[in-house]
């Protein structure tokens, strides 16, 4: 196995390569002959280089219309399964998401619980990173409509979609969500435009996430063990969403799209962010 002080530009170009993509620490180690403790190392130096050069880019941003929701996982265990020792590290984490309706852009995230004063933190962060009067659709989560009015007050045209389900399927069925069968379209601040109410990209944006990070499947023992690399692993994989990949529908990435970048990112762009760190 090799080591991170003998790891080359292109070696760390491999690993990088197999964790946008999708694939455990584990199966990284087998496909690069790696060290894990080298992958692991080498994931939170470039999360933390990720974090940096998004909340510094991310700013000013001419978008129109954000979509916001937030997206399940958990760190250690679940929720049922935590105890005393594990309270302050381990159970449900929540990812919140935003994302630019037109050119695909996740300007934003947050990483904690699905509280009030985590939806303040998130949609505060959001503000500061727009540059335009927005509309803004999100679900039917309550702490959304306070996080909102304290912080865009009226300048903001923002609506609430709240989607009605069915009732649970048998057993049979366990694993499969609840059957939608209708949408209420709640106007909250503003005048949000009714053609454009819509929660619809960014679910599909947090499918990505789900598909696309192995810590993120569901009904597996692929789960984050530690918290900083659960948000080491988000902060990389919105690096290479918002700048690396080139999207079907846009035909670019969503940095070249929002004006944020003038070209598509290669991942050896990416592992030398932690040089200039």
């Amino acid at each position: 196995m090799v080591s991170m002080n003998r790891l080359d530009s292109k070696r760390h170009a491999a690993v990088v390569r197999c964790l946008v993509e999708g694939c455990s620490i584990r199966s990284t180690v087998r496909m690069t002959g790696v060290a894990k403790n080298t992958v692991s190392k080498l994931l939170l130096e470039l999360g933390a280089s990720c974090v940096k050069f998004q909340n510094e880019t991310m700013r000013d941003l001419k978008c129109k219309r954000i979509q916001a929701d937030e997206i399940w996982s958990f760190v250690g265990c679940k929720e049922k399964n935590v105890t005393t020792e594990k309270v302050e590290r381990d159970g449900s984490v929540w990812t919140w998401t935003a994302i630019d309706a037109d050119t695909k852009l996740i300007p934003c995230w947050l990483i904690g619980t699905r509280d009030a004063g985590c939806a303040a933190e998130f949609i505060q962060d959001l503000a500061g990173r727009l540059a335009n009067h927005v509309q803004l659709t999100t679900d039917g989560l309550k702490v959304y409509l306070n996080a909102v009015y304290d912080t865009f007050e009226n300048n903001i045209d923002y609506a609430i979609l709240h989607k009605v389900y069915g009732r649970d399927m048998p057993d049979a069925s366990r694993y499969s969500p609840a059957q939608c069968i209708g949408c209420e379209k709640k106007d909250a601040i503003g005048s949000p435009d009714p053609d454009h109410v819509s929660t619809s990209y960014v679910e599909r944006a947090n499918l990505s996430m789900r598909m696309s990070m192995r810590r993120f499947t569901r009904l597996t023992n692929a789960f984050s063990k530690k918290l900083e690399n659960h948000s080491a692993a988000v902060a990389l994989y919105f690096m290479w969403y918002n700048l690396g990949r080139v999207h079907q529908t846009l035909k670019t990435t969503p940095a070249v799209a929002a004006g944020v970048a003038d070209h598509t990112w290669t991942v050896e762009e990416i592992v030398s962010l932690m040089d200039s760190n």
